[in-house]
């Protein structure tokens, strides 16, 4: 998205912040919030961002053809994300394994694929799925795993207030549908 376009999608967004600033009671005039409803714009622009990238585009810039490898992990995955029930950040892990069938992809853009799905209005488990089919789909390996662990903030700071909790999904296709190929992922991911 150009420059220009980013700018004036920023200033219709920090309109709304203005008046949802308003409605809970709050002068959005006042000196701290004067710029509050730009950087809020600017900050779910950003958080957001993923809706503006092409996760297809990533994958087929850095394929290369590999005859080897059972299985290649790529593990603690740091990600940002917002529920999209509540609009809340949820953040955690994710880690990712796949058997290559003659290709492999650069291990940077797994990094960015999982950039480009999760800096959306999401949940955990369309995201381990999502991750898990985009891979598979792309690579034609003959199995994908996806493995993601996160903290909700929405369960935290809200509603059933659980501070510890922590939830885990795991998605899987091809040939880790094999319960001992399985297993010897998660062994290969246990710290």
């Amino acid at each position: 998205m150009e420059q220009q376009n980013t700018d004036q999608l920023a200033a219709q967004i920090a309109q709304h912040f203005q008046a949802i600033i308003q409605l809970l009671g709050e002068n959005p005039n006042r000196e701290g919030l004067q710029k509050t409803p730009l950087r809020a714009a600017k900050a779910l622009l950003e958080n957001t961002r993923g809706y503006r990238q092409d996760p297809d585009r990533i994958v087929q810039a850095a394929m290369f053809e590999h005859p080897g490898s059972q299985i290649v992990v790529v593990r603690d995955i740091e990600f940002y994300s917002l529920c999209e029930h509540h609009i809340l950040p949820f953040f955690g892990t994710i880690t990712i394994g796949y058997i290559p069938n003659g290709k492999i992809v650069g291990l940077s853009k797994i990094g960015r694929i999982v950039d480009a799905l999760s800096r959306r209005l999401q949940v955990q488990e369309r995201l381990t799925r999502q991750l898990c089919d985009h891979l598979s789909d792309q690579l034609h390996a003959h199995g994908v795993i996806v493995y993601c662990q996160a903290q909700h903030l929405c369960m935290q700071m809200r509603g059933v207030s659980k501070q510890q909790a922590n939830t885990i999904t795991l998605e899987y296709t091809g040939e880790f549908d094999d319960p001992t190929l399985r297993a010897e992922f998660m062994r290969m991911i246990q710290k």
